[in-house]
């Protein structure tokens, strides 16, 4: 059975060779949406590439000519859009709403031949030579990259480079792999081992709400929803050919407005779950959405249900499983599990409090902390009625502001 691990690690990049990093990153996303474009069939998922080797046949060549990235480069590029294509292919086939895959957040996918690691620094490609960086590990020990990255049990695999705009720092995220010994008795399969889970919670005054306590207000989608909208009623009201033709153009936009907005909060919410360390992010599932939320308009139901096609598909990209719970009272429950009490007066508008314990807290932030933890309990669940789970107890952790929680007790943690 494989076992993966990654191994997050922040960079220190020479100031002179941070500019090579940002054009590698150029190229390598262009290399990939051009990859995406030539995969891609709006007919039907039969006429969609999902074979690595068609693509890199009829395109390696040309993304060579175009850019300045290495040849493994060029080839982990078109990969990553295979793969993406193949997930919407899955989907399509299930009947679910897809598009085109899109790559927009920044990112560099590095292989074994393309990144080469000493015990403190790495060496990655660039399109300007290859540049060193050394490590920034934490004091405390063992870390990750100790564990997985340096261990001879574990061989590295494809991983990924990332920048965050917000501190201007690299972190390499570096994704290891090891097989169970014949004997079967080394590691626990995937399926029985400790996973910390990332809870998003929907609604319609916050677009989207992490267990970790980060919000995705809905304010600055909303406001151009209605500049679109006033915008296109002005349009109708003229009635001419002009007016008509510039409506198009309006809808074209507005289109590519909404798929980048949600494009870009899906980016977010992945490397939120990455940077947290967890393994699965779990949302509700999106079936009578209309009418658990009668009060939310068509562009949030239409941004709730691209929003979590779009999470799937990236958060594969990153090693990171993306799945659904049913929804029903994670509104009203008590998110304290020592507690857990429900009732329909426990929540008022955008604020909740528990009328058995009293606990207050923003109503979708307790949401989304009950949204994880519902998918905690029933794997839990799961894993005891399985015959060959053992006792089942392979834990289960919900990401929150400042801690975890488990399902099974309550830990104090800061900002709950």
């Amino acid at each position: 059975m494989e076992v993966r691990r990654t191994a997050p690690v922040k960079l220190i990049v020479p100031d002179e060779r941070r500019n090579d990093l940002h054009e590698s990153a150029r190229q390598f996303l262009h290399c990939a949406n051009r990859a995406a474009e030539f995969c891609w069939s709006n007919v039907s998922y039969t006429e969609c590439i999902t074979a690595n080797t068609t693509a890199r046949d009829a395109l390696y060549d040309e993304l060579r000519e175009e850019t300045d990235l290495t040849a493994n480069l060029v080839q982990e590029a078109i990969r990553r859009a295979v793969q993406a294509v193949k997930g919407c292919v899955e989907r399509w086939k299930d009947g679910k709403r897809v598009s085109q895959p899109e790559f927009t957040s920044w990112s560099i996918l590095f292989d074994k031949r393309s990144a080469t690691f000493y015990r403190d620094r790495v060496s990655l490609s660039t399109v300007n030579g290859r540049v060193e960086c050394d490590f920034e590990l934490p004091s405390d020990s063992p870390t990750p990259y100790e564990r997985y990255v340096l261990s001879e049990e574990f061989e590295f695999r494809a991983s990924t480079l990332q920048y965050d705009k917000t501190t201007d720092e690299f972190y390499f995220h570096i994704t290891t792999r090891k097989h169970d010994s014949d004997d079967g008795e080394s590691e626990v399969s995937e399926d029985t081992e400790h996973q910390t889970v990332l809870g998003i919670d929907l609604g319609v005054n916050s677009l989207a709400v992490a267990s970790t306590g980060r919000f995705w207000q809905g304010d600055d989608y909303d406001h151009w929803c209605r500049e679109f909208e006033k915008r296109r009623g002005d349009l109708q009201q003229r009635g001419t050919q002009a007016a008509h033709n510039a409506l198009v153009r309006l809808g074209k936009r507005e289109d590519a407005w909404r798929k980048q907005y949600i494009h870009t909060v899906a980016n977010e919410i992945v490397t939120e779950a990455v940077e947290n360390g967890c393994d699965v992010i779990v949302l509700e599932d999106l079936t009578d959405i209309r009418e658990r939320l009668p009060q939310a308009k068509w562009h949030h139901l239409w941004a709730f249900r691209r929003l979590f096609e779009y999470v799937e598909y990236k958060a594969a990209e990153r090693g990171v499983a993306a799945k659904q719970v049913a929804p029903n009272h994670t509104s009203q429950r008590c998110s304290r599990t020592d507690c857990g009490f429900t009732h329909e007066a426990n929540r008022d508008g955008e604020h909740f409090e528990c009328q058995k314990c009293g606990y207050e807290v923003n109503a979708d932030y307790n949401a989304a902390k009950n949204i994880g933890l519902r998918y905690a309990r029933k794997r839990k669940h799961r894993l005891r009625s399985s015959p060959t789970s053992g006792s089942g107890d392979a834990p289960v952790d919900v990401r929150v502001n400042g801690g975890m929680l488990n399902g099974e007790s309550h830990r104090p943690i800061a900002g709950d």
